[in-house]
């Protein structure tokens, strides 16, 4: 009964089903919580009411449907207390109360639910510490449990404004199963966007199999543990992160994604980082690095070669797995990329730094790059000619440089590229045009360096100005010769007679003749 329009309350008669297992009610318009009578579901496994407009409270009595392995209420408008009497669900495996307005503490016994495999209260009102209960899930005896079915563990606790006691941090240590396989080391940790704190992250313990650790937007200070392994997603912008680039990153070779975003660290990126061979997104922006731009960075194979058909972590699990978005910054913009693209996305941030030098010619290689961002730094130089081979490239940004010289004319074959700044910069000469170039009209774009020009900003260069030259005076000049010279003779003439007339020429010899006349009639 999934997608459909039901509203109001759910009828009465569908909670004396007996044998009733699976009850999915979820993107519909009910608005009514569970009436408090839910006895009569006494073999429901399933509960599903994801995407409704629920409001109103969870009623204690839910902890009667002991059979329940499932029970989901993402998006909706659930308050109060989460009920005690969840406590009583030995049997749960996934609870997903995401996305409502759940407030005050976690219930502290939460974390003895001990066939858990999914635990998402993330985006509510929860406040107060992170039971200790919650923690040992993430101790030996639960993934121990956890290698021998195979699946996925995931907590996801952000969005809320939960704290942390670094007394008491996560300690993995355990004798692991020999039957290990990489298959295995998957493991989700989701605490964003809360009031976490201290100069320690929490230990994670040198054998962590934690893949997926998103601690974003707290308050962490300190510098970055050396105990992170086996990551394949670790994001840790929005704290205040500070110390040197750690150099142990370039030993950590499973990465995938990492991002540092808007901390302080300081420092020069690691030459290393070429050992990455898997890393597809590199967020190291807004931070205090300087020096120049490692050449390495070209080698980066996972910004070379685009994957094909990449399998999403639902097909692997055979389960669904929901994985927050990464908020990448994208034209200007915050942006969220979900994990549906996040496969076919590769992204590199060095912008709002202190790098200098010129840009490696290298990067040019990264052909399956999709944003490439340098702005606000101070780099100089000439942008580099294999930049045209960037041929996936979506957004180029390097403005608020240094650099000079005029606009490669490879970028005309850039035929991905829908936004582009090159403002804040010294560059001159005429803009590239090409099937995409040509459509990058905005002046800002080009705003604020030495003398660019073209169709783009609609300023002409001086070598495509159509001026007369002497090639055309050439070719007409027997014919201007002849037309010049009847013009001359005949207006030449009239003039010489006309001043000849003023002189009295034409008068004298008639004064003559009559004079001539007189003398005759005298004699």
């Amino acid at each position: 009964m999934r997608g459909n329009s039901f509203n109001g309350l759910i009828p009465l008669e569908l909670f004396h089903l007996a044998n009733l297992e699976f009850l999915d009610l979820s993107d519909n318009m009910i608005e009514r919580v569970l009436p408090n009578d839910v006895v009569g579901l006494k073999s429901l496994k399933q509960l599903s009411l994801d995407a409704n407009f629920i409001h109103g409270q969870l009623p204690e009595e839910i902890g009667n449907l002991i059979e329940l392995k499932q029970f989901t209420v993402p998006g909706n408008q659930i308050s109060g207390r989460i009920p005690l009497s969840i406590l009583q669900l030995r049997k749960l495996e996934v609870l997903n109360l995401q996305n409502n307005s759940f407030s005050l503490e976690i219930p502290a016994d939460i974390g003895s639910l001990a066939n858990l495999t999914t635990l998402d209260l993330s985006k509510n009102r929860l406040s107060g510490e992170v039971p200790l209960s919650v923690r040992n899930m993430l101790s030996g005896e639960f993934l121990t449990w956890f290698f021998d079915l195979n699946e996925m563990k995931k907590l996801h606790l952000g969005g809320n404004k939960l704290t942390w006691n670094n007394n008491l941090a996560i300690e993995l240590k355990w004798p692991l199963p020999k039957s290990i396989s990489n298959t295995h080391r998957l493991l989700l940790l989701d605490l964003s966007k809360n009031s976490f704190s201290g100069n320690e992250f929490p230990a994670f313990g040198p054998d962590s199999l934690i893949a997926f650790v998103d601690v974003s937007s707290n308050t962490f200070s300190g510098k970055v543990p050396s105990d992170f392994r086996l990551f394949t997603h670790l994001d840790l912008h929005g704290n205040n992160i500070s110390g040197e680039f750690p150099a142990f990153f370039s030993q950590m070779s499973s990465f995938q994604v990492l991002n540092l975003r808007n901390n302080s660290i300081k420092g020069s990126i690691s030459n290393d980082l070429s050992s990455h061979s898997s890393l597809r997104i590199l967020d190291l922006s807004n931070n205090y690095l300087n020096g120049e731009i490692p050449q390495s960075l070209g080698n980066l194979t996972g910004m070379i070669e685009t994957p094909n058909a990449p399998l999403t972590l639902s097909e692997i699990f055979k389960f669904p797995v929901e994985i927050h978005d990464l908020i990448v910054n994208c034209k200007k913009a915050k942006q969220g990329l979900s994990i549906r693209n996040r496969d076919i996305y590769t992204f590199l941030d060095l912008s709002k730094n202190r790098l200098s030098g010129e840009i490696p010619h290298s990067l040019g290689g990264l052909k399956s790059l999709k944003l490439l961002n340098l702005s606000f730094n101070e780099l100089s130089g000439k942008i580099p000619i294999s930049f045209g081979d960037l041929e996936s490239v979506e957004t180029l940004d390097l403005s608020h440089n240094s650099l000079d010289g005029e606009i490669p004319g490879t970028f005309s074959k850039l035929l991905e590229l829908n936004y582009l700044d090159l403002s804040n910069n010294k560059l001159g000469g005429k803009i590239p045009g090409g099937p995409q170039m040509d459509t990058l009209v905005d002046p800002n774009m080009y705003a604020n360096n030495s003398g660019l020009c073209g169709v783009q900003i609609e300023v002409p260069c001086e070598k495509d100005l159509v001026l007369p030259g002497p090639p055309l005076r050439k070719k007409q000049e027997p014919m201007y010769s002849w037309i010049a010279t009847g013009v001359r003779y005949p207006v030449g003439f009239l003039s010489s007679t006309a001043v000849m007339y003023v002189l009295g020429y034409f008068n004298t010899a008639p004064a003559y003749h009559r004079r001539g006349r007189r003398r005759s009639s005298l004699r």
